[in-house]
């Protein structure tokens, strides 16, 4: 009877405890979080429960498993208990992590709160991202270090790789200089403020916003869906457009090729009237000049301004569809025009005649006038 109910209360116990921790945790986070609603902290916190509930139960079973007096038990009491080490590693390593992440969040949310500049808020966004994914990482190694060694056998592996660390270090950091220039590029682009998340930039001719920084790669979202994938090592190596830096306003042209008689002041009222109506159009500026003429042609530029990159793309479409469908209806003479005409057949001269040598010619008529006169 006794091998029957010591198991049972052990780890009866044991989840009758965590369940209890977990209730109680959770309890009083939410009457903190109920007293302090300007901080999202003690919300966020609720969501490591699980890692804890995990880590309590594991550590209580670690330290009273060996009080179960059972067969099965005892012949892998040395098996069950590296298991439980492993658990109560891995469980210790998502808590730290959950945690880290709600308070790092909990930091941006209030900052995020407060600040009026988007920029700067976008370039603390980065930071935090990627403070996250160092502190995961961090974290995941040591916890796979621990975790290798519970076995004996690595830790005489562990002491012959630290008797060779300099050779190691050497071959690792040739092997993996990609991966290290990487790693420290993607900390220059998170402090160094030089690309933030969503942010609109220009890379070999495509133009999109950036969606994920990480610590190897970045990730640009173009206008149509798709996403370009490259190395953060790029930016800190080879020049890009960022459209969000400095503000995200942006100004617009579109170029109209006309015929010379385009009326150009017209041209101007109507420009003004299609920017009004405009919902794209900020109300900062706007022209319309005459910047190029050729034989056949003159080219007019259209500026408008708009509050981002997508709202100038917006505007300078509406501007070209309207001012095109205006010069067709009301001044068709304007547009652009191929002159043609049927050909004129020129007039060609008649050959002069080829002049002969004035003694030769003397004498044929000589000789033609006696012949006559016989």
């Amino acid at each position: 009877m006794e091998d029957v109910l010591r198991p049972v209360i052990v780890i009866g116990g044991s989840l009758a405890i965590t369940v209890f921790i977990g209730w109680g945790a959770d309890w009083l986070l939410r009457r903190i979080d109920a007293r302090h609603p300007e901080t999202p902290l003690w919300d966020l916190l609720r969501g490591c429960r699980l890692p804890l509930q995990v880590t309590v139960c594991t550590a209580l079973l670690r330290g009273s498993y060996e009080t179960i007096d059972a067969e099965a038990i005892t012949a892998h009491q040395t098996a069950i208990g590296r298991l439980l080490t492993l658990v109560l590693i891995a469980a210790t390593a998502w808590l730290v992590i959950r945690g880290s992440g709600a308070i790092v969040e909990s930091s941006y949310s209030r900052y995020a709160a407060s600040a009026h500049d988007a920029a700067r808020v976008r370039r603390v966004r980065t930071q935090v991202t990627l403070i996250q994914r160092v502190v995961a990482a961090v974290v995941g190694v040591v916890a796979a270090s621990a975790m290798l060694l519970t076995f004996p056998a690595m830790r005489a592996v562990g002491t012959s790789m630290l008797a060779s660390a300099g050779i190691l270090g050497i071959v690792a950091g040739v092997a993996a200089q990609s991966t290290l220039g990487n790693l420290f590029a993607g900390l220059q682009i998170a402090f160094g403020d030089m690309v933030r998340i969503g942010d609109t930039v220009v890379v070999n001719g495509e133009w999109g916003t950036v969606e994920e920084i990480t610590l190897t790669f970045l990730s640009v979202r173009t206008w149509d869906e798709r996403r370009i994938t490259m190395p953060v090592s790029y930016f800190t190596g080879q020049p890009f457009e960022n459209w969000s830096r400095g503000g995200t306003q942006k100004t617009g042209t579109v170029l109209f090729h006309l015929d010379h008689h385009a009326p150009i002041e017209e041209m101007r009222t109507k420009l003004r009237e299609i920017v009004q109506a405009s919902k794209a159009w900020d109300g900062r500026d706007w022209s319309l000049v005459v910047t190029d003429t050729s034989p056949s042609t003159i080219v007019v530029r259209a500026l408008v301004t708009a509050r981002d990159s997508d709202d100038a793309w917006t505007v300078r479409c509406e501007v070209r569809e309207q001012m095109i469908t205006w010069l067709r209806e009301e001044h068709p003479y304007a547009l652009p025009r191929i002159a043609t005409a049927p050909a004129v057949q020129a007039e060609v001269p008649a050959p002069a005649p080829t002049p002969s040598a004035p003694g030769r010619e003397d004498h044929f008529a000589r000789f033609d006038n006696g012949f006559r006169k016989s």
